[in-house]
Order: C-alpha cells, then structure tokens, then sequence
C-alpha cells in the first residue's frame, strides 16, 4: 500500500470537511461555548445617556472657580430626578446613575469636602471628566460577536446586556465511538484469561470529543467478528455525523474495519498515511457523513484522533478546523528512524518565558504506551525532511493543554 504524505491528508480532509447544518436555539444559560449561528448587533446604544463613572457630584465645569458649589440634592443610582444643574448648584451623584441635566462634569467625592451645604474644591477636574459618554460600552448598529464565534463569559455578559435570552447557535456534531478487538474489555468485565487487555480508546476518544462540544454516541466493545463490527458501524452511522472505530485497520487475518469499510458505498479521503503513530488509519465519507478507523494502540489511537477528528469536529461546528502549533525549545538530541512525518510526546515545561521539550522523561517501545500522554505533555512534530534534531533546535508542538 502507497501511504500519502501527512499533509497530502489533512488537505483532502479538509476539501471534504462539512460545513455546519443544523442550527439551533439555545437558552443563553446554556450557550457557553457553543458556537454562534448569527451575528449579534447591537439594538441600542450603551449608555443610552451619559453616566456617572463613579461617586461624586455632577457640575458645570465652569463652576470649579467659584471655589464652593451649593448642593441641591441627591441622585441614587437607579433613580430618575429630574433636578437640573444650574450655575452654582451640583447634584451628589453616584456610580451608574443618569448624569442631571445640564451636569457636564463629575468630580469625585475624595476631591471635594462637605461644609455648611456646599462642597468646598480641594482638586479640579478636566472638562466631562468621570462621565461616560453615549455608547461608550456599544453603539447601535455595531456588530458586537460575529457569527462562527466560539461563545466565552464575554460574550455570554454582552448578550445577557442586550436581553438576549435566547442565541441561535450550531448544533452540536454527534461522534460515535466503536472500539474492536477481542483481547480487549470493558471497566468493570471480569478478566478470563492473560491475553486480555483493558480497553481506555473509548474513554480516551469520548473526553476529546466532549471537549470540543460534540455529542458522544459510545457502543459497547465489539470482538473481532466482521459481521458484529459492520452491524455495529451501520448502527452508528444512522445516528452520527462522524463514527470513530479503534483496532482492525492493519493486515492482520482478523483487521476486519478495514475490509467493512470497502462493502460501503463511501469515498475514500485516505487509505493510509506516511505517519507515525497511526500510519494505518483510514477515513472514508459516506454522504456527508465520515468513518475514521484508528489504530488500536491507545497513543496511536489517541494521537490521529487530535490530528483528524478534532479538525473534523471544530470544522463541523462553524469554527476553523486547523490545529494551532506553537514553538518550543528541545532539551535533548533526537535521531528519527523513519522517513514519515512522526509526533513524539514529550514534557512540556517553561523555562524564562520559553517553551521547553525534554523526552528523557518519557518510555520508548511501541505506540501503545498511553502514559506518555500523563502530566504537562505535548506532541513535538518531526516532518519527513527533519533526520536529526539538536538539543536547543526549535520544533513545532501541540499542546495537550489546548485539547
């Protein structure tokens, strides 16, 4: 089999990455990082009138040099007095309340003291100082969050300052999870004999895809039986966008994923990559729907899941689908032995202010070896050029904290 360079595969996933389809209305309690369907524009300016920025007395400017200034009264914060600033009267004002009309200034309570009725001047102020101005927060007509925007607390409080009460938004894409083998159990099965073998691949793939925001279809553990996997496969796909299988994608006598997946009417986007982990994997789409058969091997399993179906899950939900690497320094040397592009967990710390990869806290051996993948951790890239890298070198990483 002819594998395809790695980013020969992200190119064509790309060219076949849906856009979103549904869309939704959601409470505004519940939209947090959901993703916006619809631009959100303001109705109303904010502040509608000018606002006291803080407690102290709303004057006319030009009274400062009189030196004393008669109080006429008070304006709580929520009121609506209609008193009027005039030439030697000011109004105590306080933070978030209308300015008085006429008032063009406010100076603050600590610059003023109280005597007989009057506040004495112990500092001036500049011109409209402390009052904020009609659409200072936003003006109406200005498109405050974009549509496609992932929703953060920000987002959440401007909405809810608008009386948004309800956001449209884009549905949530369903992954269905299916991991094959029959050496492998489930959390709580009873082992029957030494060839048996946890099963985390579910665990791992739900947690990923939960965290993007998708919807997580998990089905029981399926052995190595081609028409109880291909049943299983249909099941899924009726009911999701994107079916994530592990184990059966190599050329062993019992990979059957791999032979299912030819019975099915779909397009093929790869058959294989010229990656390490995971160079088995294979990603077909069926209508708008996709199958990505992983590897078995948990890091295998858990790397090509990040690089494939998290772009395909983000690209799904109106957001940018591509995987945001950041720079960092090595620690140790590294010598490559393949001639594909390779991702290599490493610890992952800072060090004055600077990315810093060491690998020599980490196990070599297989691509089963999930406890790599434990404490602060990040995948460095090695592409297929890069032979030998030096301690100080600086790679590419992501960032198992952005996942």
């Amino acid at each position: 089999m002819k594998f395809v360079p790695f980013e020969e595969s992200l190119d064509a996933l790309r060219d076949a990455s849906e856009k979103p389809k549904l869309k939704e209305r959601v409470f505004l309690s519940d939209a947090f990082e959901r993703v916006l369907a619809t631009d959100i524009v303001a109705t109303f300016n904010s502040p509608a009138y000018p606002t006291s920025a803080m407690d102290g007395y709303a004057i006319k400017h030009e009274d400062l040099s009189l030196g004393k200034i008669k109080i006429l009264g008070d304006n709580p914060a929520g009121s609506d007095n209609k008193e009027e600033v005039i030439g030697g009267v000011c109004i105590k004002t306080f933070t978030g309340s209308l300015m008085p009309s006429g008032g063009d200034t406010l100076i603050p309570i600590e610059f003023v003291e109280v005597e007989d009725g009057y506040i004495v001047i112990k500092e001036e102020v500049s011109f409209g100082k402390n009052v904020r101005e009609v659409g200072e927060n936003f003006k109406e007509g200005e498109v405050l969050i974009k549509s496609g925007s992932k929703l953060n607390f920000a987002d959440i409080g401007v909405m809810a300052s608008l009386n948004i009460s309800q956001v449209e938004v884009f549905a949530k894409p369903i992954v269905g999870v299916l991991s094959t083998g029959s050496e492998i159990l489930d959390v709580g099965d009873i082992q029957t004999n030494d060839a048996q073998i946890r099963s985390s691949n579910q665990f791992v793939l739900e947690s990923l895809a939960k965290n993007e925001g998708a919807e997580v279809v998990r089905h029981s553990l399926i052995g190595d039986d081609k028409d109880s996997i291909k049943e299983a496969m249909q099941n899924l796909l009726s009911r999701c966008d994107i079916v994530v299988t592990t184990g059966g994608v190599s050329v062993g006598d019992y990979d059957f994923v791999k032979l299912i997946l030819e019975d099915f009417e779909a397009d093929y986007i790869t058959r294989g990559v010229s990656l390490k982990p995971g160079q088995h994997i294979k990603i077909v789409k069926i209508g708008k729907k996709f199958i990505v058969a992983l590897p078995g091997f948990p890091y295998s399993s858990t790397v090509t899941f990040i690089l494939y179906v998290i772009p395909l899950i983000r690209s799904m939900m109106g957001l940018n689908g591509e995987l945001k690497y950041k720079k960092a320094t090595l620690k140790n040397n590294f010598k490559k032995k393949t001639h594909k592009t390779e991702f290599h967990a490493g610890s992952l710390s800072i060090e004055d202010g600077e990315y810093m990869i060491d690998f020599s806290c980490k196990k070599s051996g297989t691509s089963a070896i999930l406890t790599n993948m434990l404490g602060d951790v990040a995948l460095v890239r090695v592409d297929v050029e890069q032979k030998e890298l030096k301690k100080g070198d600086k790679v590419r990483i992501l960032d198992m904290e952005d996942f």
